[in-house]
């Protein structure tokens, strides 16, 4: 069914709230024997304008069930349109053949509609993504009686009627109460609270392109320079070096002095005059 069905011109919510409700309010409602002739018209042959009567005479419906859900800070226009979305779905897919009315069938597409509405847009991070989130935050919102946090006993009471467990209200609770925040300042913000936008302090320079480039060409200078050094020092010393420094499993000085048959002293000078050679050789590079 295309969206063609839904009223149009001075009968769209967003023309002109008032006067849509109003509209649709005059729109007379369906007996029960009109109502089924249009629904087997439809279903046996597809006939668009018995469709078009089903919606219109139940967009009172939909604008009873929107208002419901005003508390979230939403476009009531907005709200209304999604659930004339969900109507539609529910004609479409409607048996007159099963004994209910319309109404008691759409009720569940239109508000289907406009729980993903809700979700879509109350918050920009999702608050809500799977089943058992979505029902808790429709029904912790309802369930909450005051706006001060829960305690304990609601906390438990809301956990046994959802049939979840209680820190999983609890880290509801939490999103419910936080708000979005724009990562840039707004435009209106003046200079002395434009700087605690989180752009100021969220900003990661390690990831900004020039400042990795300098890192990698000075991480491979200093390797360059290094093994330099190390290339000049006798093969003992240098070997001691590496041995000591930059091996996985770091010899110690007696193990050393045992290989090279002398004290762990001497194996301490050895490396105390290596390292001052590379330190030398490696300010001398620097400097040059």
């Amino acid at each position: 069914m295309s969206n063609s069905l839904l009223p149009v011109g001075h009968l769209s919510p967003g023309h002109d709230l008032n006067g849509y409700i109003q509209a649709v309010n005059r729109i007379p409602l369906l007996t029960v024997d009109e109502e089924q002739d249009l629904a087997h018209r439809l279903q046996q042959e597809g006939d668009l304008e018995a469709a078009r009567r089903l919606v219109m005479s139940h967009l009172r419906f939909v604008v009873h069930i929107a208002r419901s859900y005003s508390g979230y800070g939403l476009p009531q226009a907005d709200l209304i349109q999604e659930g004339n979305v969900g109507l539609m779905k529910a004609v479409k897919r409607f048996d007159p053949t099963q004994g209910v009315r319309l109404v008691s069938f759409a009720v569940h597409w239109i508000k289907a509609e406009i729980h993903e509405f809700v979700l879509r847009n109350w918050r920009i991070v999702k608050i809500a993504t799977t089943k058992a989130q979505r029902k808790l935050f429709f029904n912790l919102r309802g369930a909450k009686k005051r706006l001060a946090w829960l305690n304990s006993d609601e906390v438990d009471a809301i956990a046994k009627d959802l049939d979840v467990k209680p820190e999983v209200v609890r880290e509801m609770e939490g999103r419910l109460a936080s708000h979005d925040a724009g990562f840039d300042a707004s435009p209106s913000e003046d200079e002395d609270s434009a700087y605690q936008a989180p752009v100021h302090y969220l900003d990661d320079a390690s990831q900004d392109p020039a400042t990795q480039l300098e890192d990698s060409d000075w991480e491979q200078d200093a390797t360059r320079r290094l093994q330099g050094a190390l290339a000049e020092l006798d093969e003992r010393s240098r070997d001691i070096l590496s041995q000591r420094w930059l091996a996985e499993n770091k010899a110690t000085l007696h193990e050393l002095a045992d290989v090279y048959g002398v004290s762990a002293e001497r194996i301490r000078q050895l490396e105390k005059n290596a390292m001052k050679k590379i330190r030398e050789r490696l300010g001398d590079s620097m400097a040059a």
